[in-house]
């Protein structure tokens, strides 16, 4: 909270980040830090930074306490809402492990990514490596609307290309984390988001920036990049892994 106060209104364009969740890591005990009145904080002073048309990235889970998810992703995705921000999409991290099944539920297997807006997004990249099922197909046929009536298609005589745009969960493997922090996401999940809602030369901000995963993937893309972390051991791993 404290650097966020020195970082100039409006001049933040992409925003990647993975907060606490709840309790779930002690991350060398800086959570005792962590709570409500923080994370409010935190997301109200995103707003502030953030650029017209910017775009924050949240990717956050929920710890599941006496048999109960706390339900916290989403009383920060509202609390985003009332701070200013539109809630542009609710994306899924779909895992490709489970570590730890559970035996009384079905297996989780996902994360959220809350795509939050300031306005209108400014730039959006969508990734087209989705293979569709009907390549080369003339679409035809018709489109529901509100009222229930039906209309013709939009894009009624367009030819089926071999790829389209992804859907809004992302199957994201594993296998590239280093052991380096306790809950570091995959470089590929930064490396699509930044792709995503930012061109090169804006400037990637991360508050929570762990190990800098979303930093060194700001830098291969040819983007400037603040990052923000408490705790000095995984600063210098953080700075480490950026400037390598």
């Amino acid at each position: 909270m404290e650097e966020m106060e020195k970082i100039e209104e409006g001049c933040i364009d992409l925003t990647v980040t993975s907060p606490p969740y709840d309790n779930l890591r002690t991350y060398n005990g800086n959570n005792d830090q962590w709570n409500e009145d923080v994370w409010k904080g935190v997301i109200k002073e995103l707003y502030r930074v953030t650029k017209e048309g910017g775009v924050v990235v949240w990717v956050v889970g929920d710890a599941t306490i006496k048999g109960s998810e706390t339900g916290t992703s989403f009383k920060q995705a509202l609390w985003a809402k009332e701070c200013g921000f539109n809630l542009h999409d609710t994306m899924i991290y779909e895992k490709n492990v489970c570590p730890f099944p559970d035996t009384n539920r079905y297996y989780q297997g996902f994360e959220y990514m809350f795509i939050l807006s300031k306005g209108k997004i400014r730039v959006f990249n969508p990734i087209k490596d989705r293979k569709n099922k009907s390549v080369g197909r003339i679409v035809s046929g018709t489109q529901r609307e509100k009222d229930g009536t039906t209309s013709p298609k939009a894009c009624l005589g367009n030819k089926i290309k071999e790829f389209g745009v992804r859907f809004n969960y992302w199957l994201v493997s594993d296998g590239n984390r280093n052991g380096l922090h306790p809950a570091q996401f995959p470089e590929q999940l930064a490396h699509d988001h930044i792709t995503s809602w930012s061109n090169e030369g804006d400037t990637v901000f991360d508050p929570f920036m762990g190990s800098g995963t979303t930093g060194k993937m700001a830098k291969e893309l040819s983007r400037d990049f603040i990052g923000i972390e408490i705790d000095k051991e995984y600063f210098e791993i953080a700075k480490n892994r950026i400037s390598n």
